[in-house]
């Protein structure tokens, strides 16, 4: 029988398709879910990536839902962000069936309530998977009515939402190199950045790397939060001379940038641009009230300097989507980032869209004559060390390491261990997370200049390997 505690993560299921990952999961998953948000006469949404296992686990789906008399709205490939704007525009929950950048092996589920609010082991996922064990044990019994079955294209709608946020028909003329590694870009950026789905011509010259839709990932994995895994777009923006290059996952719910000289803009950077962007964006619609934006304490110190000089205030969270989205409709945020390359918008129901953060670097870019990496220098003025993952087994004895050798610095534990301090009057941070899946601890340090920020880092590496 599957252990479900062995795939039902803190933020969504994940695990190998057939031996963890079966359809008889799936379907206890789908029986459980629609139990736990009592969602029996209602709605739920069922979109898919384009792994080979999506469409069959998705059909599992359904059959569970609509068993305890869910009504399934299919909305077949999309993307994660997607089945936001399914879950806000029609007001209900919503399953995406993708493992996001993880090998194709694998594949996952991501759960969301009506208005694309978001589900954790805490908000109702643990509740999900004890229900579904039960299930597993005892068999689905059948609701007295069970549920009906439509289907739904939203790409259109999903695209004319997007455009109706960022402007983009006014921006001098751009040549983008978008890499799309075989997920689900390959489908949402033609029609948001096209005319694929109907909608009017915008002056943008897609480059497409890699937009056929293939869940085997036979040019680099979906994940370009790997240096290697940029390689291929890096050097098409170079040798085609574009304005700057687009990186997106395998579900296409995250966005990396690289500029016209191939060279990585931050997730940091990006972030306190689109924050700049939504402030703005919102003083002008006549909000005289405080305006917050949300980082997560991963995101360079930058951008908490870049909301405080906007006149908005900063909300420093934990890492982690469910968290973000509790925390954006919290305290009303126009607008999230992650060092992850995770954007929330309030506007898109508080949910992440990489594609939407996208878009306000193209109009950004696009509304003035210099380059990107000009542009974006004015947002990375720290050297960061980027994420540094190392196996650890004793994750509390590398935390006494660290707290002894770092004595009389400031510490919290907000997330993870953070530790901040000066050196001949030059700033540091770093943060020691453990990861939520595997034996490794996640370092992250910046400084205010790099040969301070890697004499720290190599310091904390230290100590975390002993």
């Amino acid at each position: 029988m599957t252990d479900l505690a062995a795939i039902v993560k803190t933020y969504d299921v994940r695990g190998l398709v057939g031996s963890q990952l079966t359809e008889e999961a799936v379907t206890a998953l789908a029986a459980g879910f629609v139990d736990e948000i009592d969602a029996v006469g209602r709605e739920v949404v069922v979109g898919h990536d384009m792994r080979e296992s999506s469409p069959v686990l998705a059909s599992a789906f359904e059959r569970g839902a609509r068993a305890r008399g869910a009504d399934v709205v299919s909305i077949g490939l999309c993307s994660t962000d997607e089945t936001y704007f399914a879950s806000g525009a029609l007001d209900a929950p919503a399953v995406m069936f993708t493992a996001s950048h993880n090998p194709a092996t694998y594949n996952g589920i991501k759960f969301s309530r009506a208005g694309a609010q978001g589900m954790s082991l805490d908000t109702g996922l643990a509740a999900v998977r004890d229900r579904a064990a039960r299930y597993l044990e005892d068999g689905v019994p059948e609701a007295r009515v069970p549920g009906r079955r439509r289907e739904q294209d939203v790409l259109p709608d999903y695209a004319r939402h997007l455009r109706s946020l960022v402007d983009l028909s006014g921006i001098r003329r751009v040549r983008v190199v978008v890499d799309a590694g075989n997920g689900m870009g390959g489908m949402t950026v033609p029609a948001v950045l096209g005319s694929a789905a109907g909608l009017p011509e915008l002056p943008i010259e897609i480059v497409p790397l890699y937009f056929e839709l293939d869940g085997t990932f036979p040019h680099h994995e979906a994940n370009p939060l790997e240096p290697q895994n940029l390689v291929d777009l890096q050097r098409a923006v170079v040798e085609r001379e574009a304005d700057l290059g687009l990186a997106f996952d395998g579900d296409a719910d995250r966005c990396f940038v690289v500029d016209e000289r191939g060279d990585p803009v931050t997730p940091s950077a990006v972030a306190a641009i689109v924050a700049l962007r939504e402030i703005e964006r919102a003083r002008a619609a006549g909000e005289t009230g405080p305006i917050h934006v949300i980082h997560n304490l991963i995101t360079s110190r930058a951008v908490p300097e870049t909301i405080e000089g906007a006149g908005a205030i900063p909300v420093r969270t934990r890492v982690g989507h469910s968290l973000i989205k509790e925390e954006m409709r919290a305290t009303g945020a126009v607008f999230g980032g992650e060092h992850s390359a995770h954007y929330y918008f309030r506007d898109f129901w508080g949910a992440d869209n990489g594609m939407l953060a996208a878009m306000h670097v193209l109009a950004e870019l696009g509304g003035q004559d210099g380059v990107l990496s000009a542009f974006a220098a004015r947002f990375s003025p720290y050297p960061m060390s980027g994420e540094i993952n190392s196996r650890v087994e004793d994750v509390p004895a590398a935390y006494a390491r660290i707290v002894e050798d770092f004595a009389g610095n400031e510490f919290d534990e907000l997330d993870g261990l953070t530790v901040r301090g000066t050196e001949d009057g030059v700033f540091w941070w770093f943060n020691v997370r453990p990861s939520n899946t595997e034996p490794l601890l996640r370092l992250n340090a910046e400084a205010g200049t790099r040969v301070v920020m890697e004499r720290v880092r190599d310091r904390v590496l230290a100590l975390i390997r002993d």
